[in-house]
């Protein structure tokens, strides 16, 4: 999670107390932001835990005979795929995205 920390502005005249007013604003609107990003990322990670476990418990049960359908099987299977595949896509972007930003020119 980013934090900012908190940032002091003197000066004198409204317009000056206006601006400190909008950027503290804007320090909590990307503070909040980033808690959001950071806990979609963190429930879509423990979403593909669960979905992993759930093929798993299929996979178990198709081994000892216990399945009732193999196409339950198949759908568990194809959902933990798509959902490691989304994951992973996801990964990759913000793996490149960082990169950019540290290739950029000061």
């Amino acid at each position: 999670m980013v934090s900012i920390g908190p940032v002091q502005v003197s000066g004198v005249g409204s317009a000056n107390g206006a601006a400190a007013q909008r950027l503290r604003q804007a320090e909590s609107a990307a503070s909040s932001e980033a808690a959001g990003f950071g806990a979609n990322v963190s429930d879509a990670l423990s979403g593909l835990a669960t979905r992993e476990q759930s093929l798993d418990g299929a996979a178990r049960a198709a081994a000892t005979g216990d399945l009732a359908s193999v196409t339950d099987y198949m759908l568990v299977a194809a959902e933990t795929q798509l959902a490691t595949e989304v994951t992973v896509a996801v990964r990759d972007r913000a793996i490149s995205a960082f990169n950019d930003i540290m290739r950029m020119q000061i």
